[in-house]
Protein backbone atom coordinates (compact mmCIF):
# COMPACT_ATOMS: atom_id res chain seq x y z
CA UNK A 1 0.00 0.00 0.00
CA UNK A 2 1.65 4.03 -0.81
CA UNK A 3 0.13 7.13 0.27
CA UNK A 4 -0.46 10.15 -1.84
CA UNK A 5 -2.28 12.60 0.18
CA UNK A 6 -4.49 16.04 -1.16
CA UNK A 7 -3.14 18.94 -0.12
CA UNK A 8 -4.03 23.04 -0.08
CA UNK A 9 -0.76 24.03 -2.59
CA UNK A 10 0.43 27.60 -2.30
CA UNK A 11 0.81 27.79 -6.35
CA UNK A 12 1.72 31.04 -8.65
CA UNK A 13 -1.09 32.42 -10.48
CA UNK A 14 -1.35 31.37 -13.64
CA UNK A 15 0.67 34.28 -15.34
CA UNK A 16 3.37 34.50 -13.03
CA UNK A 17 4.00 30.38 -13.17
CA UNK A 18 7.01 30.66 -15.80
CA UNK A 19 8.69 33.29 -14.12
CA UNK A 20 8.15 32.14 -10.36
CA UNK A 21 9.13 28.53 -11.55
CA UNK A 22 12.79 27.58 -11.19
CA UNK A 23 15.31 24.92 -11.20
CA UNK A 24 15.93 22.57 -8.38
CA UNK A 25 18.55 24.47 -5.79
CA UNK A 26 21.44 21.55 -6.55
CA UNK A 27 21.80 22.50 -10.01
CA UNK A 28 23.25 25.76 -9.82
CA UNK A 29 26.26 27.28 -7.14
CA UNK A 30 25.24 30.71 -5.79
CA UNK A 31 27.00 32.19 -8.68
CA UNK A 32 24.76 31.38 -11.27
CA UNK A 33 21.86 31.35 -9.18
CA UNK A 34 22.68 35.28 -8.85
CA UNK A 35 23.03 35.34 -12.72
CA UNK A 36 19.58 33.86 -12.88
CA UNK A 37 17.80 35.79 -10.53
CA UNK A 38 19.10 38.94 -11.89
CA UNK A 39 15.65 40.30 -14.10
CA UNK A 40 13.26 38.25 -12.14
CA UNK A 41 11.98 39.37 -8.74
CA UNK A 42 9.55 36.39 -9.07
CA UNK A 43 12.28 33.67 -9.17
CA UNK A 44 11.79 30.81 -6.93
CA UNK A 45 15.61 30.42 -6.86
CA UNK A 46 15.06 33.92 -4.03
CA UNK A 47 13.41 31.24 -1.77
CA UNK A 48 15.59 28.19 -2.64
CA UNK A 49 19.13 29.88 -2.51
CA UNK A 50 17.68 32.90 -0.41
CA UNK A 51 21.72 34.09 -0.29
CA UNK A 52 21.46 35.22 -3.67
CA UNK A 53 19.50 38.51 -1.77
CA UNK A 54 22.76 38.95 0.68
CA UNK A 55 26.29 40.03 0.30
CA UNK A 56 28.21 37.81 -1.94
CA UNK A 57 30.69 37.00 1.15
CA UNK A 58 27.41 35.68 3.61
CA UNK A 59 27.93 31.58 4.49
CA UNK A 60 25.24 30.01 2.45
CA UNK A 61 24.98 28.08 5.40
CA UNK A 62 24.36 30.78 7.81
CA UNK A 63 21.18 31.55 10.25
CA UNK A 64 20.20 34.57 7.87
CA UNK A 65 20.00 32.60 4.40
CA UNK A 66 16.98 30.39 6.15
CA UNK A 67 15.31 33.68 7.68
CA UNK A 68 15.61 35.37 3.97
CA UNK A 69 14.24 32.40 2.31
CA UNK A 70 10.98 32.64 4.82
CA UNK A 71 10.91 36.18 4.15
CA UNK A 72 11.15 35.57 0.42
CA UNK A 73 8.25 32.60 0.67
CA UNK A 74 6.15 34.74 2.12
CA UNK A 75 6.37 37.70 0.14
CA UNK A 76 5.59 36.06 -2.94
CA UNK A 77 1.93 34.85 -1.28
CA UNK A 78 1.80 38.97 0.45
CA UNK A 79 1.96 40.69 -2.84
CA UNK A 80 -0.30 38.23 -4.61
CA UNK A 81 2.07 36.43 -6.67
CA UNK A 82 1.17 33.15 -5.28
CA UNK A 83 -2.02 31.49 -3.43
CA UNK A 84 -3.46 28.79 -1.70
CA UNK A 85 -5.62 26.62 -2.85
CA UNK A 86 -8.82 26.63 -0.73
CA UNK A 87 -9.51 22.50 -0.33
CA UNK A 88 -7.15 19.78 -0.62
CA UNK A 89 -6.58 18.96 -4.54
CA UNK A 90 -3.94 16.63 -6.03
CA UNK A 91 -1.96 17.93 -9.14
CA UNK A 92 -1.15 16.43 -12.85
CA UNK A 93 2.40 17.84 -13.89
CA UNK A 94 3.40 17.13 -17.76
CA UNK A 95 7.14 17.83 -18.74
CA UNK A 96 7.60 17.44 -22.31
CA UNK A 97 11.27 17.32 -23.55
CA UNK A 98 12.73 16.50 -26.71
CA UNK A 99 9.32 14.99 -27.98
CA UNK A 100 8.95 13.00 -25.09
CA UNK A 101 6.52 13.59 -21.96
CA UNK A 102 6.46 12.03 -18.60
CA UNK A 103 3.16 12.97 -16.57
CA UNK A 104 3.38 12.61 -12.79
CA UNK A 105 0.78 13.47 -10.10
CA UNK A 106 1.63 16.05 -7.36
CA UNK A 107 0.70 15.10 -3.75
CA UNK A 108 1.78 14.19 -0.46
CA UNK A 109 4.01 11.52 0.19
CA UNK A 110 4.10 10.12 4.21
CA UNK A 111 6.79 10.18 6.10
CA UNK A 112 6.16 7.00 7.73
CA UNK A 113 6.30 4.57 4.35
CA UNK A 114 9.79 6.29 3.96
CA UNK A 115 10.63 5.26 7.41
CA UNK A 116 8.88 1.74 6.50
CA UNK A 117 10.64 1.67 3.37
CA UNK A 118 7.32 1.67 1.15
CA UNK A 119 9.31 4.75 -0.11
CA UNK A 120 12.95 2.86 -0.90
CA UNK A 121 15.88 4.32 -1.62
CA UNK A 122 19.16 4.01 -3.66
CA UNK A 123 21.46 6.33 -2.59
CA UNK A 124 23.14 7.39 0.42
CA UNK A 125 22.51 10.91 1.86
CA UNK A 126 25.59 13.33 3.44
CA UNK A 127 24.89 15.27 6.75
CA UNK A 128 25.91 18.40 5.77
CA UNK A 129 23.18 18.46 2.77
CA UNK A 130 20.74 17.22 4.80
CA UNK A 131 21.22 19.69 7.31
CA UNK A 132 21.37 22.64 5.00
CA UNK A 133 17.61 21.39 3.35
CA UNK A 134 16.40 20.60 7.02
CA UNK A 135 17.16 24.27 8.22
CA UNK A 136 15.87 25.57 4.98
CA UNK A 137 12.31 23.62 5.48
CA UNK A 138 11.85 24.35 9.03
CA UNK A 139 12.36 27.98 9.21
CA UNK A 140 9.93 28.07 5.85
CA UNK A 141 7.97 25.47 7.60
CA UNK A 142 7.34 24.01 4.26
CA UNK A 143 8.34 21.63 1.56
CA UNK A 144 9.53 24.04 -1.31
CA UNK A 145 11.01 21.16 -3.53
CA UNK A 146 9.29 18.14 -4.64
CA UNK A 147 10.46 14.72 -4.43
CA UNK A 148 11.13 13.01 -7.78
CA UNK A 149 8.95 9.72 -6.93
CA UNK A 150 8.49 6.52 -9.17
CA UNK A 151 6.20 3.15 -8.97
CA UNK A 152 5.47 0.60 -11.25
CA UNK A 153 2.61 2.09 -13.30
CA UNK A 154 -1.47 1.29 -12.99
CA UNK A 155 -4.27 1.15 -15.78
CA UNK A 156 -6.56 2.74 -13.26
CA UNK A 157 -4.31 6.07 -12.29
CA UNK A 158 -3.40 6.54 -16.07
CA UNK A 159 -7.28 6.47 -17.73
CA UNK A 160 -7.50 9.34 -14.45
CA UNK A 161 -4.47 11.11 -15.82
CA UNK A 162 -5.04 10.97 -19.49
CA UNK A 163 -8.71 12.45 -18.51
CA UNK A 164 -7.14 15.68 -17.47
CA UNK A 165 -4.00 16.37 -19.62
CA UNK A 166 -6.78 16.24 -22.59
CA UNK A 167 -8.35 19.14 -21.39
CA UNK A 168 -6.81 23.04 -21.03
CA UNK A 169 -3.80 22.80 -18.56
CA UNK A 170 -4.11 25.61 -15.18
CA UNK A 171 -1.00 26.95 -16.89
CA UNK A 172 1.68 26.13 -20.04
CA UNK A 173 5.06 27.35 -20.43
CA UNK A 174 8.22 26.74 -22.09
CA UNK A 175 11.31 27.19 -19.85
CA UNK A 176 14.45 25.66 -20.49
CA UNK A 177 13.51 23.85 -23.60
CA UNK A 178 10.78 22.06 -21.49
CA UNK A 179 7.05 22.23 -21.60
CA UNK A 180 5.37 22.58 -18.31
CA UNK A 181 1.93 22.06 -17.97
CA UNK A 182 -0.02 21.71 -14.50
CA UNK A 183 -3.98 20.19 -13.93
CA UNK A 184 -5.58 20.93 -10.82
CA UNK A 185 -7.41 17.60 -9.64
CA UNK A 186 -10.16 19.30 -7.65
CA UNK A 187 -13.24 16.63 -7.92
CA UNK A 188 -13.47 14.70 -4.89
CA UNK A 189 -14.48 11.17 -7.10
CA UNK A 190 -11.35 12.03 -9.25
CA UNK A 191 -9.16 12.31 -5.60
CA UNK A 192 -10.45 9.35 -4.47
CA UNK A 193 -9.73 7.19 -7.44
CA UNK A 194 -6.38 8.30 -7.13
CA UNK A 195 -6.03 7.87 -3.93
CA UNK A 196 -7.48 4.11 -3.53
CA UNK A 197 -5.23 3.17 -6.72
CA UNK A 198 -2.01 4.11 -4.86
CA UNK A 199 -3.44 1.50 -2.16
CA UNK A 200 -2.55 -0.95 -4.59
CA UNK A 201 1.12 0.19 -5.03
CA UNK A 202 3.22 -1.95 -3.43
CA UNK A 203 6.09 0.42 -3.48
CA UNK A 204 7.39 4.14 -4.46
CA UNK A 205 11.03 4.70 -5.25
CA UNK A 206 12.98 7.91 -5.13
CA UNK A 207 14.29 8.62 -8.72
CA UNK A 208 15.59 11.60 -7.44
CA UNK A 209 16.15 13.92 -4.35
CA UNK A 210 17.03 11.60 -1.84
CA UNK A 211 18.16 14.66 0.17
CA UNK A 212 15.09 16.32 0.46
CA UNK A 213 13.39 13.35 1.06
CA UNK A 214 15.60 12.67 4.48
CA UNK A 215 15.45 16.14 5.44
CA UNK A 216 11.74 16.47 4.92
CA UNK A 217 11.52 13.22 7.40
CA UNK A 218 13.92 14.13 10.02
CA UNK A 219 11.73 17.95 9.76
CA UNK A 220 8.61 15.99 10.44
CA UNK A 221 9.99 13.88 13.62
CA UNK A 222 10.97 16.85 14.67
CA UNK A 223 7.74 18.49 14.54
CA UNK A 224 6.72 15.17 16.08
CA UNK A 225 8.96 15.68 19.24
CA UNK A 226 7.79 19.15 19.60
CA UNK A 227 4.37 18.24 19.59
CA UNK A 228 3.88 14.93 21.47
CA UNK A 229 -0.10 15.18 21.06
CA UNK A 230 -0.27 14.69 17.09
CA UNK A 231 -2.73 12.68 15.41
CA UNK A 232 -0.22 11.59 12.47
CA UNK A 233 -2.89 13.43 10.42
CA UNK A 234 -0.83 17.07 10.59
CA UNK A 235 0.82 17.97 7.52
CA UNK A 236 4.25 17.59 8.67
CA UNK A 237 3.62 14.14 9.03
CA UNK A 238 3.84 14.23 4.86
CA UNK A 239 6.01 15.71 2.53
CA UNK A 240 5.79 17.13 -1.36
CA UNK A 241 6.09 14.85 -4.24
CA UNK A 242 5.78 14.03 -7.56
CA UNK A 243 4.76 10.25 -8.29
CA UNK A 244 5.65 9.19 -11.50
CA UNK A 245 5.04 5.98 -14.00
CA UNK A 246 8.09 4.12 -14.49
CA UNK A 247 7.34 3.45 -17.97
CA UNK A 248 7.56 7.37 -18.82
CA UNK A 249 10.55 8.19 -17.65
CA UNK A 250 14.45 7.93 -19.33
CA UNK A 251 17.77 7.99 -17.02
CA UNK A 252 20.31 9.41 -19.27
CA UNK A 253 24.15 8.84 -19.00
CA UNK A 254 26.10 9.61 -16.29
CA UNK A 255 29.84 9.75 -17.76
CA UNK A 256 33.38 10.14 -16.03
CA UNK A 257 36.31 12.13 -16.97
CA UNK A 258 39.82 11.22 -15.17
CA UNK A 259 42.56 13.95 -14.54
CA UNK A 260 45.49 12.03 -15.28
CA UNK A 261 46.77 8.37 -16.73
CA UNK A 262 47.88 7.29 -13.57
CA UNK A 263 51.62 7.31 -14.53
CA UNK A 264 50.63 5.18 -18.19
CA UNK A 265 51.44 5.90 -21.54
CA UNK A 266 48.55 5.76 -23.87
CA UNK A 267 49.84 2.42 -25.06
CA UNK A 268 50.46 0.80 -21.27
CA UNK A 269 46.47 2.11 -20.59
CA UNK A 270 45.23 0.38 -23.65
CA UNK A 271 47.10 -2.77 -22.44
CA UNK A 272 45.59 -2.80 -18.72
CA UNK A 273 42.18 -2.14 -20.42
CA UNK A 274 42.26 -4.81 -22.41
CA UNK A 275 42.55 -7.69 -19.62
CA UNK A 276 39.56 -6.90 -18.43
CA UNK A 277 38.01 -5.46 -21.85
CA UNK A 278 37.79 -6.13 -25.52
CA UNK A 279 39.15 -3.12 -26.75
CA UNK A 280 38.12 -1.85 -30.53
CA UNK A 281 39.58 1.44 -32.15
CA UNK A 282 36.78 3.96 -33.19
CA UNK A 283 38.61 7.02 -34.35
CA UNK A 284 37.47 10.32 -33.79
CA UNK A 285 34.04 10.22 -33.96
CA UNK A 286 33.21 10.21 -30.02
CA UNK A 287 31.74 6.55 -29.32
CA UNK A 288 28.47 6.41 -26.74
CA UNK A 289 27.66 3.04 -25.48
CA UNK A 290 23.93 1.23 -27.45
CA UNK A 291 24.01 -1.84 -24.56
CA UNK A 292 24.91 -2.48 -21.25
CA UNK A 293 28.71 -3.28 -20.21
CA UNK A 294 29.62 -1.21 -23.18
CA UNK A 295 31.81 2.08 -22.68
CA UNK A 296 33.50 4.60 -24.73
CA UNK A 297 36.85 5.22 -23.98
CA UNK A 298 38.58 8.66 -25.12
CA UNK A 299 42.25 8.90 -24.58
CA UNK A 300 42.34 12.79 -25.71
CA UNK A 301 43.05 12.07 -28.89
CA UNK A 302 41.24 8.96 -30.35
CA UNK A 303 37.62 6.88 -29.31
CA UNK A 304 38.06 3.34 -28.28
CA UNK A 305 35.06 0.98 -28.07
CA UNK A 306 35.50 -1.37 -24.71
CA UNK A 307 33.01 -4.52 -23.95
CA UNK A 308 33.39 -5.86 -20.82
CA UNK A 309 34.69 -9.86 -20.39
CA UNK A 310 33.08 -12.45 -19.15
CA UNK A 311 34.07 -12.65 -15.31
CA UNK A 312 34.49 -9.27 -14.96
CA UNK A 313 31.31 -8.97 -13.28
CA UNK A 314 29.17 -10.78 -11.46
CA UNK A 315 25.31 -10.73 -13.19
CA UNK A 316 23.52 -12.19 -10.21
CA UNK A 317 24.39 -8.82 -8.11
CA UNK A 318 22.44 -6.67 -8.88
CA UNK A 319 24.91 -3.39 -7.04
CA UNK A 320 27.82 -5.76 -9.19
CA UNK A 321 26.45 -5.96 -12.88
CA UNK A 322 25.94 -1.91 -13.19
CA UNK A 323 28.16 -0.35 -15.89
CA UNK A 324 28.97 2.12 -12.93
CA UNK A 325 30.19 -1.01 -10.71
CA UNK A 326 32.08 -2.18 -13.41
CA UNK A 327 34.02 0.72 -14.81
CA UNK A 328 34.77 1.52 -11.29
CA UNK A 329 36.02 -2.09 -10.04
CA UNK A 330 38.04 -2.91 -12.75
CA UNK A 331 39.49 0.06 -14.27
CA UNK A 332 38.52 3.17 -11.48
CA UNK A 333 39.85 1.54 -8.68
CA UNK A 334 42.82 -0.52 -9.56
CA UNK A 335 44.37 1.45 -12.48
CA UNK A 336 43.63 5.27 -10.92
CA UNK A 337 43.72 4.22 -7.29
CA UNK A 338 40.02 6.07 -6.84
CA UNK A 339 38.71 4.00 -4.04
CA UNK A 340 35.87 6.66 -3.15
CA UNK A 341 34.93 8.59 -6.39
CA UNK A 342 32.96 10.62 -3.95
CA UNK A 343 35.76 12.60 -2.99
CA UNK A 344 38.72 12.12 -4.74
CA UNK A 345 39.29 15.32 -7.00
CA UNK A 346 41.03 13.35 -9.64
CA UNK A 347 37.23 12.10 -10.99
CA UNK A 348 34.40 13.67 -12.08
CA UNK A 349 30.64 13.01 -13.59
CA UNK A 350 29.42 14.42 -16.37
CA UNK A 351 25.58 14.32 -17.12
CA UNK A 352 24.81 12.87 -20.50
CA UNK A 353 22.34 16.32 -21.16
CA UNK A 354 25.88 18.14 -21.90
CA UNK A 355 26.90 15.32 -24.42
CA UNK A 356 30.09 13.93 -25.30
CA UNK A 357 31.17 16.91 -26.61
CA UNK A 358 31.54 17.91 -23.27
CA UNK A 359 33.86 14.66 -22.60
CA UNK A 360 36.32 15.82 -24.79
CA UNK A 361 35.80 19.61 -23.65
CA UNK A 362 37.06 18.26 -20.33
CA UNK A 363 40.23 16.24 -21.53
CA UNK A 364 41.69 18.71 -23.42
CA UNK A 365 41.22 21.46 -20.35
CA UNK A 366 41.23 20.06 -16.74
CA UNK A 367 41.24 16.68 -17.28
CA UNK A 368 42.77 14.09 -19.12
CA UNK A 369 40.54 11.24 -20.36
CA UNK A 370 37.21 9.82 -20.11
CA UNK A 371 34.77 7.08 -20.42
CA UNK A 372 30.94 7.39 -21.47
CA UNK A 373 28.79 5.20 -20.16
CA UNK A 374 25.48 3.52 -21.50
CA UNK A 375 22.43 4.67 -18.98
CA UNK A 376 21.28 2.64 -15.67
CA UNK A 377 17.51 1.50 -16.68
CA UNK A 378 14.91 2.00 -14.04
CA UNK A 379 14.74 -2.09 -13.25
CA UNK A 380 18.14 -1.83 -12.77
CA UNK A 381 17.27 1.36 -9.95
CA UNK A 382 14.51 -1.12 -8.89
CA UNK A 383 15.88 -4.05 -8.21
CA UNK A 384 18.73 -2.78 -5.95
CA UNK A 385 15.78 -0.72 -3.82
CA UNK A 386 14.11 -3.84 -3.68
CA UNK A 387 17.42 -5.93 -2.28
CA UNK A 388 17.92 -3.29 0.45
CA UNK A 389 21.37 -2.23 -1.41
CA UNK A 390 22.53 1.24 -2.32
CA UNK A 391 23.82 1.94 -6.00
CA UNK A 392 27.51 3.69 -6.18
CA UNK A 393 27.84 7.52 -6.77
CA UNK A 394 26.64 9.04 -9.46
CA UNK A 395 24.84 5.96 -11.35
CA UNK A 396 22.00 7.95 -12.57
CA UNK A 397 20.97 11.46 -14.62
CA UNK A 398 17.38 12.05 -15.01
CA UNK A 399 15.95 14.48 -17.19
CA UNK A 400 14.23 16.48 -17.16
CA UNK A 401 14.04 17.97 -13.76
CA UNK A 402 11.00 18.92 -11.72
CA UNK A 403 10.82 22.56 -11.21
CA UNK A 404 10.34 24.21 -7.79
CA UNK A 405 7.75 26.59 -6.86
CA UNK A 406 5.15 25.40 -8.99
CA UNK A 407 3.28 23.84 -5.56
CA UNK A 408 4.68 24.58 -2.07
CA UNK A 409 3.63 22.93 0.83
CA UNK A 410 3.34 23.82 4.21
CA UNK A 411 3.51 22.10 7.29
CA UNK A 412 1.27 23.83 9.65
Amino acid sequence: MSVIRPFKAIRPKKEFSGKVAALPYDTMNSEEARALVKDNPYSFIHVDKAEVDLPEDTDIYDKKVYLKARENLDKLSSDGICVQDPKPCLYIYRQTWRGKSQTGIVGCASIDEYIGNVIKKHELTRADKEQDRINHVDYCDANTGPIFLTYRGRDDINKIKDKYISAEPFCDFVQNDVRNEVWVVSDDDDINSIVNGFKSVDSLYIADGHHRAASAVKVGLKRRKDNPGYTGQEEFNYFLAVYFDSDELQILDYNRVLADFAGNTKEQMIEKLSEKFTVSLVGKDAYKPVKKHEFGYYDGEEWYKLEAKEGTYDDSDPVGRLDVSILQSNVISPIFGIDDPRTDKRIDFVGGIRGLSELEKRSHSDMALAFSMYPTTLDDLMSIADAGKIMPPKSTWFEPKLLSGLFIHKLS
